[in-house]
């Protein structure tokens, strides 16, 4: 038991030198105005360096990799079928494209689904 909590110390030790090393020396020294601008052929920025980024179209992207990611747990279901009770197998099969369908039609009732809003 002492041996874990030795190793678990002095794993937490090295790790934690090693970020301190790696922040200390990764820290720009000096701070110049013209290399921390955004570069734009030597000239002054017309307008912000900075795009407005749509959060509809990340809440579109992680309500796909939501239902891409159930997909993938579903898809196994058609490789189990013959080594399963028939019973079990469709229970399992409905009740997580329930679960699905739920879900579908929740964010269809929030409105997170139309993009023209």
């Amino acid at each position: 038991m002492l041996t874990i909590y030795m190793i678990v110390l002095m794993t937490l030790i090295i790790t934690t030198l090693i970020m301190l090393l790696s922040s200390v020396l990764s820290k720009k020294t000096v701070l110049d105005r013209e290399k921390m601008s955004p570069f734009e052929c030597g000239f002054d920025p017309k307008t912000s360096a900075r795009l407005p980024f749509s959060l509809r179209f990340f809440l579109i992207a992680v309500i796909f990799l939501i239902f891409d990611v159930e997909i993938t747990l579903l898809l196994p279901l058609a490789s189990v079928t013959p080594f399963t009770n028939i019973f079990s197998w469709s229970f399992s099969g409905l009740f997580f494209l329930i679960i699905l369908l739920f879900g579908l039609y929740f964010e269809w009732q929030k409105g997170a689904l139309e993009w023209s809003n």
